[in-house]
């Protein structure tokens, strides 16, 4: 069986998690954590990360084993030993792909630019063709809405597969989903939904107010996080794509969708010393038999990156899936099962039913 050749973009946390998850379930027998061992005849350790894109000096030049583990990546170690790959991180387009504010922070948060040279679209494209790459996996920060969509102009071109793992909304774009139909490229997105997280705690919870008779009227999620993703996201003028993935996935599980005054989703705050621990506070607040109120409220901690990890892992097998079967565009299942923002909303145990007809080869996407 042939590697699947990976392209990250990002190496901040997610991308560390990923990669020493490739590594931790080499040879292992017993598949813990995982949702799926195999898929097709894809293992975890069949993923082979081949190019690598990042704009933080402690990263550019450095061997992709490295990289994973500079600052200011703060993600649980559970894979130290990690060999040497020859492959290097390459400069990055900048464009928006940080925020300003996080140049000057607290030391070993600090954002720090490269020095090199930035890259021209040619320049990626040709990294991207001469390292064989099959499939980009996009791991920008929050707020990349032009890095992004650089990037997809990029895989148009050398003919790559997509994962977009943040809330740049690419699959749900009809225009671009189009475009990447008509080269007939297979694409998961728009940002993903973690393994055990805040968003499908959530809808599951949505879910059986729902199915016990019970009227949800109001309902809140506040995140807060010590990593880089939540120091970003201080800039809230970078949140307003994630509000709306977010808001769009608990939304969806309703009948009737709640007033915009009644419902509250998104990223809170940002607290240093929780590093890659993510808690979110859920509230949910309804009435049961005979209109008697009642109330919910939850408490989720969870290390942010192996959760988001736990479900590229798959996403990466289900596009390459896809390329092996010639089947371009979106791929509507895996999208609704793995993403927040998917093209077609659907309940989770739908979506988990279609991902394995894909899986199987039953359904085309």
């Amino acid at each position: 069986m042939s590697k699947i050749k990976v392209c990250i973009v990002g190496i901040g946390n997610c991308a560390s998690a990923l990669i020493q998850g490739i590594h931790f379930y080499e040879n292992k027998k017993e598949a813990v954590g995982l949702m799926h061992y195999k898929i097709g005849n894809y293992k975890p350790d069949d993923i082979e990360v081949v190019a690598a894109f990042d704009v933080d000096k402690r990263k550019v030049g450095k061997d992709i084993s490295e990289a994973i583990f500079a600052k200011p990546n703060c993600t649980t170690v559970f894979c130290r030993d990690i060999p040497k790959t020859g492959v290097k991180v390459s400069m990055g387009k900048i464009l928006d792909s940080f925020s300003e504010h996080m140049k000057n922070y607290e030391k070993d948060k600090t954002f720090i630019l490269s020095g090199e040279e930035e890259p021209g679209k040619d320049d990626i494209i040709e990294i991207l063709k001469n390292s064989r790459t099959e499939l980009l996996l996009n791991f920008l920060p929050v707020g990349s809405e032009n890095t992004t969509k650089f990037y997809v102009d990029c895989c148009l071109e050398a003919r790559v597969g997509f994962v977009n793992c943040m809330p740049v909304f690419i699959a749900s774009n009809k225009e671009w989903a189009d475009k990447i139909k008509e080269k007939n490229l297979p694409i998961i997105g728009d940002d993903v939904k973690s393994q055990l997280g805040a968003t499908i705690v959530h809808r599951t919870l949505t879910n059986l107010f729902k199915n016990r008779g019970i009227k949800l009227e109001r309902t809140y999620q506040l995140n807060i996080g010590g990593n880089t993703d939540f120091l970003n996201m201080l800039d809230r003028k970078r949140l307003k794509s994630k509000k709306i993935s977010k808001t769009k996935a608990v939304q969806s599980i309703l009948e009737k969708p709640l007033r915009s005054e009644d419902i509250h989703i998104g990223p809170s705050d940002y607290v240093s010393w929780l590093k890659d621990n993510k808690i979110a506070f859920i509230r949910m607040e309804g009435k049961l038999f005979g209109g008697v109120p009642m109330n919910l409220d939850m408490r989720l901690s969870v290390e942010d990156s192996p959760n988001s990890a736990g479900v590229v892992i798959d996403a990466i097998r289900c596009c390459k899936l896809a390329l092996d079967r010639k089947i371009g565009g979106v791929l509507v299942s895996p999208s609704a099962y793995f993403m927040k923002h998917p093209p077609i909303q659907m309940s989770d145990e739908e979506a988990r039913n279609r991902l394995e007809m894909f899986i199987k080869g039953k359904i085309k996407r």
